[in-house]
């Protein structure tokens, strides 16, 4: 197969906040596999967690030395080009980006959408959540008349964690409650930025708040502390940041009610789906979620999102300049077309 790496840079209608800093753009890559006249896409887009600093150089370099092995091999042999690129040790979102163009080449071979080719219900999708990020009461206010001024909003997901303390957390939190529409379901992020005392205190008063969920409450390495908030929480604990694939999950399963999963994390659409029947496995619950991911990412994970419970893929919404078109949002829900592979195309005038 013939392989083509594109960078390109998408740019955030609204800069967003989170108990790790702000991000106003993302330095992304479009990978292009063709085999046979037909095309397989796929995106990485960088992120960084802890020691798991992935850049677009890095990820481009991986790429770049993947070409004449892959150059050798067929999109259909995926069990070959898995145990390659595992042997490899790339980066998660280098493994993604691959296994989104094989799995899109796959579909467009047999002329099949992904979520048909895997015999899915559409009718099973949940909304996707808007993003909220950390500011002032007043500034998370105009954020959500935005959202609701332009995208049909079911779900909100507001990030908590700010480095003013939780008392920043709940004046803002309290003022999206006040303005928010009576049927739209809320859950809060803190991606790490609370004490086990702090959570433990903000899960009772996100209850009375009628919050649905809190997602990695605990920074990475405190997944010790875990089982203490999960006995005292009454609302359900997910976990982002503490689970990147499969195997990270049995470990948890004592300690949350759910897991996060996000392409650039799992490395694909192929360890995503061992993922959700893994946590099914084990009883839990499946949300997806998203980074700075174009239509393309997400349009990916909407295929599979009628197997989770919650989902969260709305970066590609606050984009300016997105140049991918794929699912299409429709009340409040991310619905893959009805095209073959991903259904994505590109638009040149937006990138």
């Amino acid at each position: 197969m013939q392989v083509h790496i594109h960078p390109f840079t998408v740019h955030k209608r609204t800069p967003l906040t989170i108990s790790r800093g702000t991000s106003a753009q993302s330095a992304n890559i479009w990978l292009r596999i063709e085999q046979d006249s037909l095309e397989g896409w796929g995106e990485a887009s960088p992120f960084s967690i802890g020691p798991h600093r992935q850049t677009r150089e890095r990820i481009a370099a991986e790429l770049e030395q993947l070409i004449p092995v892959l150059e050798s091999l067929h999109p259909l042999e995926q069990q070959r080009i898995e145990a390659l690129v595992k042997e490899a040790n790339l980066s998660s979102a280098t493994r993604a980006a691959l296994d989104v163009a094989l799995q899109d080449w796959l579909g467009k071979r047999v002329g099949l959408p992904l979520w048909r080719l895997w015999g899915l219900n559409l009718r099973r999708i949940s909304p996707t959540s808007v993003t909220i990020g950390i500011s002032s009461p007043a500034a998370a206010r105009q954020r959500l008349q935005d959202w609701l001024t332009y995208v049909s909003v079911r779900s909100i997901k507001v990030k908590l964690g700010s480095p003013e303390g939780i008392q920043a957390d709940q004046a803002m939190l309290a003022a999206i409650v006040q303005d928010s529409p009576s049927d739209v379901k809320i859950s809060v992020d803190a991606n790490g930025g609370w004490s086990l005392k702090e959570a433990v205190q903000m899960a009772d008063w996100l209850t009375d708040q009628g919050i649905d969920y809190i997602e990695q409450p605990l920074a990475v390495g405190q997944e010790q502390d875990l089982p203490k908030l999960y006995a005292r929480s009454p609302i359900p604990i997910f976990v982002d940041e503490s689970c990147f694939n499969s195997q990270d999950i049995p470990s948890l399963a004592d300690r949350v009610h759910g897991i996060n999963i996000k392409l650039m994390k799992s490395g694909g659409l192929t360890e995503a789906r061992r993922m959700i029947h893994t946590a099914r496995a084990l009883g839990l619950q499946v949300m997806f979620g998203c980074y700075s991911d174009s239509a393309i990412a997400n349009t990916a994970l909407a295929h599979l999102s009628p197997l989770a419970d919650h989902l969260d893929l709305d970066s590609h919404l606050n984009l300016k300049d997105d140049p991918f078109r794929g699912a299409n949002l429709e009340n409040g829900c991310l619905i893959p077309n009805r095209q073959p592979g991903l259904g994505i195309t590109y638009h040149a005038s937006h990138g």
